[in-house]
């Protein structure tokens, strides 16, 4: 099936690996363009960008904090020098603190609340003066800790639902414009961003227990999602956030 993507151009930011990666490469497999947004891992970064590349599309590597305004200048000034537009913005690079609320800090809030949820302004500002062929799409990617209370994820949990907020409010103020603004919220997902839960094995344990599809999700199944909001198959779903979780957040 021809989802209409070939010969479009994307930036995906923390696509070094996990669900970034799986989105960068599915966006390859359908001949896009994919800018690859990195802040640490170089090597992991190049080598999703060679993976592009044997698909027979264009990377390129940006390294670059996207909770500090001047790196995201950076990354979208070089896509500009490069390619001249971009019609596909997918923002999926996330941190956080986690930790019981007793051990919190206004810092550790402060910073997950700029990186998953204020991060989004200089990126959609940055997007909206790159010139584009046809409509544009930002796809930013949430999790259920948005709407569900989550062991240590007070912080984490709170900045993925000032995001999805932002997704509604920018998708209204944008879609006369030509950009199309959506967010995908996903389940449990055993990426390595999952290392850093203390209750990580309790967690996914009780993902596979009560998922009614049986299996915890993988990386692709998020990308599958995202995918399908970046194509004209999706151009009437503005400001809404997408579950895909198996299933799991219907159940009481």
């Amino acid at each position: 099936m021809d989802l209409k993507l070939r010969g479009k151009r994307a930036l995906v930011t923390g696509s070094s690996r996990g669900i970034g990666r799986a989105i960068a490469l599915s966006l390859a497999d359908l001949k896009v363009d994919v800018a690859i947004n990195y802040l640490r891992n170089r090597t992991r970064a190049e080598e999703t960008a060679s993976e592009i590349r044997a698909r027979g599309v264009c990377a390129l590597v940006l390294k670059g904090n996207v909770a500090n305004p001047d790196h995201v200048s950076r990354l979208f000034d070089r896509i500009d020098e490069e390619w001249g537009g971009l019609e596909i913005l997918v923002s999926n690079a996330a941190s956080g603190v986690l930790k019981p609320a007793s051990e919190l800090t206004l810092k550790h809030f402060d910073w997950a609340m700029h990186i998953n949820a204020a991060a989004l302004l200089p990126l959609i500002q940055n997007f909206e003066g790159l010139s584009s062929q046809g409509e544009k799409s930002l796809v930013a990617v949430s999790s259920l800790g948005a709407i569900r209370a989550i062991p240590n994820y007070t912080a984490v949990g709170a900045s993925k639902a000032a995001l999805e907020s932002m997704v509604r409010h920018l998708a209204a103020e944008y879609a006369s414009e030509g950009i199309r603004i959506n967010a995908v919220s996903a389940g449990t997902v055993d990426t390595d961003a999952l290392l850093h839960f203390p209750n990580r094995e309790s967690l996914l344990e009780e993902a596979r227990n009560r998922t009614p599809v049986g299996r915890l999700l993988v990386p692709q199944d998020v990308a599958n999602t995202v995918i399908y909001l970046c194509t004209p198959f999706a151009s009437m779903i503005h400001g809404q956030t997408l579950v895909v979780d198996g299933g799991y957040s219907i159940l009481a």
